[in-house]
């Protein structure tokens, strides 16, 4: 490792530091909150039907890993649609995280704490690789494309990589969106199932409260959305 990834390293370290340490922002991502939880539930619809597009659905027989795992709760889900704790697989680089997601997963889960530009596992382990805002939190490029293409080399030749992430959070500047074509320049050469998702959180917190319909509608208009889903795919030989 480069004096510049300790560096950016270091960065992201002492930033969720802060955000663990500031109620507010515990507060602010709370599922008790009306926006929070409209916006999982449209996560999940989203996800869901992301998979069904792509003909992945035998979701016992996949390996996942989730990059940046946090607490746990996202392999949580992965579990609870069907996948098996010993095909899962989660990072982070957050010890204290890493130690929650432990006292919530079953024990068969592997967990590691560490740096996702070096993954600890080998070549095409794992059929499904998911991320949520792990790119946003990296602003070396270096370090995003390494771990982009750790991503692509533990992926089957036949898997998908799941991108959530934002475009557009011009407020935080410990954050940098990632448009459409910057995720095409970090995995070349693949295929991509890309839709834009999420309401944008101002509008989902004025919304919500007065109308879970309403803010669902105003979902579907594109420009109104702060994220991007994206399925990922290398090109098969057959292709």
């Amino acid at each position: 490792m480069n004096t510049r990834q300790a560096t950016e390293l270091h960065r992201i370290q002492k930033e969720y530091e802060r955000r663990a340490a500031e109620p507010s922002y515990t507060r602010r991502y709370s599922i008790f909150r009306p926006d929070n939880l409209h916006k999982k539930h449209s996560h999940e619809r989203s996800l869901l039907a992301l998979l069904h597009r792509q003909g992945m659905t035998h979701l016992p027989e996949y390996r996942v890993l989730d990059v940046g795992c946090g607490s746990g709760h996202g392999l949580l889900r992965w579990i609870d649609y069907g996948c098996q704790p010993e095909h899962c697989a989660g990072i982070d680089l957050m010890p204290d995280l890493i130690a929650q997601a432990r006292g919530v997963l079953p024990p068969a889960v592997k967990l590691h704490q560490g740096d996702a530009s070096h993954l600890p596992y080998a070549d095409a382990r794992f059929d499904l690789v998911y991320q949520g805002t792990v790119f946003s939190s990296i602003l070396d490029q270096a370090m995003r494309q390494a771990v982009a293409s750790e991503m692509l080399r533990v992926l089957r030749p036949d898997g998908m990589i799941i991108w959530r992430d934002f475009w557009w959070n011009p407020l935080n500047r410990q954050t940098r969106g990632i448009g459409l074509k910057e995720v095409r320049a970090l995995f070349p050469g693949c295929r991509y199932d890309a839709r834009p998702v999420t309401l944008a959180p101002p509008l989902a917190r004025l919304i919500v409260p007065r109308s879970w319909i309403l803010a669902s509608l105003l979902e579907k208009l594109p420009f109104l959305c702060t994220h991007w889903l994206v399925g990922i795919r290398k090109h098969t030989d057959q292709e």
